[in-house]
């Protein structure tokens, strides 16, 4: 038998069906995590020992001897009915964000796999924790429910081959109790190509390309990986980042190599860079100048992996007195604060992204704790018929009326 927290039985039991125990006895107890409070300790283990004597001893029934896993075969269609019925279906199956989704159609699926030259059964990756198969056709029907448009299969499926990279620790992230967001920047030709915003307001919503990105991974990670809120997702406090954090680099307005050329790809190359922060913040320095950007930079950055967010009038203005991306950082290395979990910071614990709109903010995505994970980064495989997909649409952008 297993003892776990009462507020974890759940997960426990969806673990041990996933590792083909079903059948595995779990007594949820009622100390509450991480206490340090001896008698409340105490009196949970007291209450429990009765529930704990009772598992080990109790025979075996017959489906713990011999466990059964479901073997289903579902059907190409899982439901019929108008947009509502739909939404209110899936809603109830636990496969949407809570949000209205795009009702995945034979005929919108079979669109959405046309911005990918891969076949629809071909496997991208196998998704923890439960193993399921990213298959071409799976990321096309999730992407089909979060609004997103063909053009973003090739960052979809470098998105699902990212998180499969065991440096993301995607496998503790998505399913601690930290409640951490993956966080996608994206480099090269593709940010243009889709319209991916790198300006103002990046991180707000209202740009379809960052938001459709994230959610479709957001879904992928429920209805793919098997992660679901309370159940194997156990955030305390959960996380809004969660719906999507999509941001494109200001390459045009930089001066200094953009991020994915940093981790050794191509200028020309087109990227998607992935980390897990679980909080983030906005600030503005003390004074506009190199040493005083530089100065809030340090201040921002914690002892656990992270992302600077720097706007592009900053950078120039660190550049124009001589800055570069390495000073910067060399900066930063021995000006910022000493943290919880890593001291001193290290260089690959963060990184300096160019993105933004004018003013004289600047923001990080701080990662808490240390869990041996790094940033991953991967070339985003464009189809042969990429430039007949981005001009189908690429013209599909908002036009605000003037007040």
């Amino acid at each position: 038998m297993v003892l776990v927290n009462r507020g974890f039985v759940k997960d426990a039991q969806a673990g041990a069906s996933v590792k083909g125990m079903p059948g595995l006895r779990i007594l949820g107890e009622s100390v509450a995590c991480e206490s340090t409070v001896a008698a409340d300790i105490e009196g949970g283990v007291d209450a429990a020992m009765p529930e704990i004597i009772a598992a080990l001893t109790k025979p075996l029934t017959a489906e713990e001897k011999s466990p059964k896993l479901k073997a289903e075969r579902p059907s190409r269609i899982i439901f019929k009915g108008n947009q509502q019925e739909v939404n209110h279906f899936f809603y109830s199956k636990g496969w949407t964000d809570g949000l209205p989704v795009v009702p995945p159609t034979e005929k919108a699926v079979a669109e959405m796999m046309t911005g990918t030259d891969l076949p629809p059964d071909h496997v991208v990756a196998k998704m923890v924790p439960k193993l399921g198969k990213a298959t071409v056709e799976k990321i096309a029907i999730n992407a089909v429910m979060a609004g997103a448009l063909p053009s973003y299969m090739p960052v979809l499926i470098a998105a699902v081959q990212a998180l499969a990279d065991h440096k993301t620790r995607f496998d503790v992230f998505q399913t601690s109790t930290g409640s951490w967001a993956p966080f996608f920047i994206i480099n090269g030709r593709v940010r243009n190509d889709l319209n991916v915003n790198c300006g103002s307001g990046v991180f707000s919503p209202g740009d379809m390309a960052n938001a459709a990105i994230g959610r479709a991974v957001g879904l992928m990670v429920k209805n793919i990986a098997g992660v679901r809120k309370g159940i194997e997702d156990m955030g305390v406090m959960g996380n809004p980042q969660k719906y999507t954090l999509v941001l494109g680099e200001n390459e045009e307005e930089s001066p200094w190599d953009p991020l994915h050329v940093d981790f050794g790809l191509k200028k020309e190359d087109s990227a998607l860079t992935v980390l897990f922060p679980n909080n983030f913040t906005q600030t503005i320095p003390s004074q506009t100048t190199a040493q005083g950007i530089a100065e809030r930079l340090a201040s921002m950055c914690p002892n656990a992996l992270s992302c600077l967010v720097v706007i592009p009038d900053h950078a120039r203005i660190l550049a124009s007195e001589g800055w570069s991306k390495k000073r910067l950082r060399d900066f930063i290395l021995k000006n910022t604060p000493r943290g919880e979990f890593r001291s001193p910071l290290k260089d690959e614990d963060f990184i300096v992204v160019v993105a933004g709109g004018s003013g004289v903010w600047m923001a990080a995505l701080k990662s808490s704790g240390g869990f041996e994970n790094s940033f991953v980064t991967k070339k985003i495989e464009l189809p042969r018929n990429w430039d007949k997909l981005v001009a189908k649409y690429k013209a599909l952008v908002p036009n605000y009326e003037n007040y």
